[in-house]
């Protein structure tokens, strides 16, 4: 409840500090005053006294600050970062090795395939000759 009753108040402080801007006059920053027409001047217009209407933009800008900080801590549900709700990479399936065929007992049927088809046995490596050392 606290909650809409602060965003409300700032609601009403955003569009009261929307008005009393666009009600303030210009300090004289027309175009003649860009190009040296306006030289008496200061570099942003004259100075004026502090009127009703800049001392209510002051504080205004103040309540709009402190607002937009307020609702966001109260918006803040609980302990947390913005990173709370999601969760990790989805873990890679786990595939388990197909499990070695039992030793065959009985001798396997003779294949249908021709010699040349079938797959040539593997020879054993050949043995390396020993290093032979320099002779001096």
């Amino acid at each position: 409840m606290l909650y809409y009753l602060v965003a409300a108040w700032y609601v009403l402080a955003c569009f009261l500090l929307l008005l009393v801007v666009l009600l303030q006059q210009g300090k004289g920053g027309d175009m003649a005053s860009a190009f040296g027409g306006g030289g008496s001047q200061t570099a942003f217009g004259a100075r004026a006294g502090a009127t009703v209407l800049t001392k209510a933009t002051a504080v205004l800008g103040v309540l709009f600050m402190l607002g937009a900080i307020g609702l966001g801590v109260m918006s803040q549900r609980g302990p947390g970062s913005l990173m709370r709700g999601l969760s990790g990479p989805a873990p890679a399936p786990v595939t388990l090795p197909a499990p070695a065929p039992a030793p065959a007992s009985q001798t396997p049927a003779p294949s249908a395939q021709t010699p040349a088809q079938q797959a040539p046995a593997e020879k054993p490596p050949a043995p390396t000759p020993a290093p032979q050392t320099p002779k001096k």
